[in-house]
């Protein structure tokens, strides 16, 4: 990357430019990033935009933000390639199975799937609109240990490069319950290191099914007390509209927004807490890779449908 030409090139930095240029500097190097040299400029000032932003937030609102891989990248371009759930009427499958909360359940002051062994570690959908297939083997994953006690990591790649066949796009973009229905229809799914991940659109390979899942079931759109039900009993595959309010450069805390409910971005729902300074939260293990929030996860706030997060949520039955 010909970064040296930026140093060279601003000739009347001030102090706090000499910063930016500083923390690019850094940034490029922590990042392995490397740019054709007509777009070192672009990638600078869009860095610095971000850094800005970043610097004049207010952690007191409970959440914080902070540099990470995306920091190049303006909102319109991080948007294009690092989400991709595509939201339509699926009443079609969605008429079929409707959770219903077990009678006399009690739930848990707080659940976390995570430390109960159900969770595989965070995974990186790199700059592929993938995000429905991470979402959708992380139920997989999670209601198959419930079921068996083990463990594995299933193949996104597989779901990118064969699920078109009950309505998904690869890379431009999916469902969660159309690849529920593609593991079924296809008699289950393979494991991560039989068919694993590259981040494009492949042709579709004949791999061993390690994991089956006989059904999925809806949960009610809107309700969060169904949605807190039901993640009292597995993880959960949700849609969010991961918006642009932050979510790009979160880091820690427990997020309040602001944020819509035009749902993009498909991810999986681990448990939920209450944090002593800023109340009650889901908590969400995102795709974006560990470099990215809280180690790939983020504390979402609970009991007002934030980010549209109870709106699409399903979950498989193995």
């Amino acid at each position: 990357m010909q970064f040296a030409l930026l140093a060279t090139a601003v000739t009347a930095a001030t102090v706090t430019e000499l910063g930016a240029q500083q923390e690019f500097t850094n940034f490029v190097k922590t990042y392995n990033k490397e740019y054709p040299t007509d777009q070192v400029f672009h990638k600078y000032n869009v860095f610095k935009a971000n850094l800005e932003m970043i610097n004049a937030h207010d952690s007191s609102v409970g959440w914080t933000m902070g540099l990470n891989q995306f920091a190049d990248l303006t909102w319109d371009e991080f948007s294009a390639l690092y989400k991709g759930y595509k939201h339509r009427d699926t009443s079609y499958l969605r008429s079929k199975n409707l959770y219903v909360a077990p009678e006399g359940q009690v739930l848990a002051a707080a659940v976390d799937w995570q430390t109960k062994g159900a969770v595989t570690p965070v995974k990186d959908q790199g700059q592929c609109g993938s995000c429905w297939a991470f979402s959708t083997t992380g139920g997989v994953e999670g209601a198959v240990f419930l079921k068996t006690g083990k463990l594995t990591s299933l193949s996104e790649q597989q779901l990118v490069d064969c699920a078109g066949s009950t309505g998904n796009q690869g890379c431009n973009g999916g469902l969660m319950d159309d690849a529920f229905q593609y593991i079924i229809q296809n008699g289950g799914i393979g494991s991560e290191g039989s068919y694993p991940y590259t981040a494009s659109d492949g042709s579709c390979k004949k791999v061993a099914s390690v994991s089956t899942i006989s059904s999925f079931t809806d949960i009610s759109s809107g309700s969060e007390a169904a949605l807190m039900s039901a993640v009292n009993n597995a993880p959960i595959s949700i849609a969010i509209e991961a918006d642009q309010s932050g979510f790009q450069f979160y880091t820690s805390g427990v997020f309040k927004g602001p944020c819509g409910k035009q749902l993009d971005h498909g991810v999986l729902l681990v448990g939920y807490g209450t944090d002593a300074s800023n109340g009650d939260y889901w908590r969400v293990k995102n795709s974006w890779g560990t470099s990215w929030g809280d180690a790939g996860y983020i504390r979402i706030a609970r009991g007002s449908d934030l980010c549209g997060i109870a709106d699409a949520a399903s979950f498989p039955v193995a």
